[in-house]
């Protein structure tokens, strides 16, 4: 904001704040009162656009594993194997991380309302082919561009939580964002499981259709743009055709459009691939994504064929992960921002993004603990109920691990949030998609206790990663800063 000790005089009315710079242009900028900024929203307001971004978040990766239950199914229906219909889920998830890249800093540059129409439109057409789809071949194109549009939720969510919400507020309305990642692929095999056991494997892709529209409908009557640069530049052109003159936004880059464009498109790959912090912590949500995915493909043959599960009693299952994901953003996730106020009050210093990660070690310990909890209990063909209540564990872990990690990532780059976010959602999403082709191998020539036991034990090793940060993370920090 203006501080008023520029040159020229210092104005301020209810609608702009401005000084003068060299060449006579107003300055145009939010005041502290200021109706428009995101952050002085009614909270009515911020939260309906997270609701509308929470289902765009959800509802994509719902559809990289809603129809894993009907893979048998698509497999005689299309004439081919259940290892190449896997594929489906290998290029929706991998191109899930890849839109990121691009879909981030697009919004950095023309705001982010623009992007999530544009983009969650697309995705929502995209189904009808899917669903019409005439062979694999087919099918896989098409989920995997699919992925990359319906990745815009994923991509912009945590920059607008940012926009809207100032950092001792954002961890808990974060918690409830971030379920989509994961909530949506724990309920997808459920819904798919009804739905392909009453209707068909297609009808799933139908019902994506009818509910990505009607949530792009939403966004279109509700969503509002939360970006303050984009803000600020509609506010610029509308002084410009009223009043005449010339006007400028704080911080503004003149630079020409696509230099501008260019250093965005780069900007998460030189976040991640310059930033040790952030690509630990992508390695580690990278695993984690990876184990889900592999155990999720797998839980029709883990239950179905060990413990005699019909397909519907199969995606109950999933509901395992769920529960553990819901009392994490219930009794845990909120207290990251209580933690972090309290370290910040008690060392009286500026905050420091490192007070995100104490409750990061919960799910340091709960990760490989639960792995190889699930792993043994199915080897030995305990009671299905154990290690279901394994999986509740794994969930809460999860939860705890990826709303630090993000938190963590947006305090650490705050304008260019939705890079950092990006640059850590591509690891994870690419990794995340490649590792199940090789989980089905693995589980067959080991058995599930060490085939899982091998996820549970690279867990293991990166355990260790929040207290490392929390305590050199600030040097890390300052040792290897660049200019974005």
């Amino acid at each position: 904001m203006s501080d008023g000790t520029a040159n020229g005089a210092h104005e301020r009315t209810g609608l702009l704040s401005f000084t003068e710079d060299d060449n006579s242009r107003k300055i145009i900028d939010f005041t502290d009162w200021d109706e428009e900024d995101p952050r002085n929203w009614p909270k009515s307001r911020k939260l309906t656009n997270v609701g509308i971004i929470a289902l765009m978040a959800v509802l994509s990766p719902l559809a990289s594993s809603m129809f894993t239950p009907g893979i048998a199914q698509i497999a005689e229906d299309l004439k081919t194997t259940d290892d190449v219909v896997v594929g489906a889920t290998t290029g929706f998830v991998v191109f899930l991380g890849i839109g990121p890249l691009i879909l981030a800093p697009l919004s950095e540059t023309f705001g982010r309302r623009k992007l999530y129409l544009i983009c969650f439109s697309i995705f929502a057409v995209l189904q009808v082919p899917t669903a019409l789809s005439p062979n694999v071949g087919f099918l896989i194109a098409v989920r995997a561009i699919s992925g990359f549009f319906g990745s815009v939720g994923i991509a912009n969510g945590g920059g607008t939580i940012s926009d809207m919400f100032h950092p001792s507020q954002r961890a808990g309305i974060f918690g409830w964002y971030l379920l989509g990642p994961l909530l949506g692929p724990t309920l997808g095999p459920l819904l798919g499981g009804l739905i392909v056991q009453h209707l068909s494997w297609r009808w799933v892709f139908w019902f994506l259709a009818i509910i990505c529209t009607v949530n792009t409908i939403l966004g279109f009557l509700f969503l509002k743009e939360s970006y303050a640069p984009a803000i600020l530049e509609t506010r610029k052109q509308k002084y410009e055709e009223s009043e005449g003159g010339k006007f400028r936004i704080a911080n503004q880059d003149d630079r020409p459009f696509w230099t501008k464009l260019g250093e965005s498109m780069q900007r998460p790959l030189r976040i991640l691939f310059t930033q040790p912090i952030v690509f630990i912590m992508a390695v580690w949500q990278a695993i984690l994504f990876g184990t889900t995915y592999s155990l999720y493909t797998n839980y029709e043959a883990i239950y179905g064929g060990i413990y005699g599960f019909s397909t519907t009693q199969v995606g109950l299952v999933y509901l395992g992960p769920g529960l553990g994901f819901f009392i994490s953003v219930w009794f845990i996730v909120p207290k990251i921002d209580t933690i972090y106020n309290y370290l910040s009050k008690k060392y009286g210093d500026e905050p420091k993004p490192e007070y995100r990660l104490p409750l990061a070690n919960i799910g340091a310990v709960l990760i490989p603990a639960s792995l190889f909890w699930f792993a043994w209990t199915v080897q030995y063909h305990v009671h299905w109920a154990v290690p279901v209540l394994g999986t509740v564990f794994f969930g809460l872990g999860q939860i705890t691990i990826l709303n630090t990690a993000q938190n963590y990532y947006i305090d650490s780059f705050q304008k260019y949030a939705a890079s950092a976010i990006a640059a850590g959602a591509v690891f994870r999403s690419i990794i995340g998609g490649i590792i199940p082709i090789f989980a089905p191998p693995l589980f067959e020539q080991v058995g599930y206790g060490w085939g899982v036991s091998v996820f549970a034990f690279t867990s293991l090793l990166l355990s260790p990663a929040p207290i490392f940060f929390y305590y050199y993370g600030g040097r890390i920090r300052e040792a290897f800063a660049i200019d974005l």
